[in-house]
């Protein structure tokens, strides 16, 4: 049978295909949370920088395609896709089997729409984005865009088969010291994710004003967009968040995801008050024990190249970003 393929530029027919969307989303391996209905959708609500312009594959009442994208017509018109800039991995979701056939699809479509640039941003190694083959004559580059490290899973929830020896020493010591200052207590987060959002924001902001600068964090939209998602994220079983409370005090705050392949250390804070201790140090620790302990096989720093990940054991895998231009080649 024949695919079909149509592009969705209303909002509530986007929000219309969610439940088809998990089935396709829990069927594609590469994927990751960062293109669920549950991070994409309250990204466009939120945010809806241009034109809604989805493209959707179908075989009878099945999707088996989905390019998410808005196109931004301000100086050129560029296709982007939804969840730029926040989402750490970008991609399209085609399921197994109709990877050619739902490519082709998905740029025939794409093709109709009238933009100067297609950008594929963020694609990780797997990406289906980053083997969808280019059309006819069209200008098309690949360029190395962001690191991101991730640790392979090995052994057991010690973390002596994944984790240098030299930052378990570390981890012990961080929590000696914590217990010195009170009780130590890692609290994991199942409901009330706006509560735990409140202790993020404050950490997370606390330790930016030490620098006399903003963080990402410190815009209402954003907030609200992460009050939205995460609820999401927490209801379809993807988010892993906890707190970590020192005496009376909640000392720092880790926001993950997992999607029992791989987990993902979103974002953290801590409270500048209790950096000796190193709660936010003790809270990946535990996320990555966590990890081992659910059975997955890799735990992601997503994008950024900061010394710390690398203490843990984490090597570099890069990014890339895909160009197509309307512009024939001679």
């Amino acid at each position: 049978m024949p695919l079909r393929g149509e592009i969705i530029t209303d909002g509530e027919a986007f929000e219309a295909l969610a439940p088809h969307w998990w089935a396709l989303w829990r069927n594609c391996t590469s994927a990751t949370p960062f293109q669920t209905p549950a991070w994409l959708l309250p990204w466009w609500r939120h945010f809806s920088p241009g034109r809604l312009t989805v493209i959707a594959v179908w075989r009878h009442s099945r999707l088996v395609g989905l390019a998410p994208f808005y196109l931004e017509e301000i100086k050129t018109r560029r296709l982007l896709p939804i969840g730029i800039a926040l989402s750490d991995y970008l991609d399209v979701l085609i399921e197994p089997g109709c990877e050619g056939e739902a490519g082709d699809l998905i740029f025939k479509r794409g093709m109709e729409i009238g933009w100067d640039s297609w950008e594929f941003e963020e694609l990780h190694p797997g990406s289906q984005a980053a083997a969808i083959c280019c059309p006819g004559k069209l200008a098309n580059t690949t360029a190395i865009q962001n690191a991101c490290p991730v640790i392979r899973l090995q052994g057991e929830d010690d973390l002596a088969g994944c984790v240098p020896a030299r930052r378990r020493r570390q981890l012990r010591r961080a929590r000696a010291s914590a217990i010195r200052r009170g009780t130590l207590a890692i609290e994991p987060v199942s409901g009330d994710t706006d509560a735990f959002l409140a202790h993020l924001f404050r950490l997370h902001g606390a330790r930016w004003a030490e620098r006399e600068e903003n963080g990402i964090l410190d815009s209402k939209v954003v907030q609200d967009f992460h009050r939205d998602a995460l609820a999401a994220l927490s209801a379809f079983g993807l988010a892993r968040c906890s707190l970590i409370r020192i005496g009376d005090d909640v000392a720092s705050a880790y926001y993950g995801m997992s999607d029992g392949r791989r987990a993902y250390a979103y974002l953290g804070g801590f409270d500048p008050g209790f950096s000796e201790q190193s709660p936010g140090s003790i809270l990946i620790g535990h996320a990555i024990a966590e990890a081992i302990r659910e059975g997955v096989g890799e735990f992601h720093f997503l994008r950024g190249r900061e010394a710390y990940k690398y203490s843990w054991g984490a090597t570099d895998r890069w990014n890339q970003r895909r160009s197509f231009h309307g512009i024939e080649q001679p």
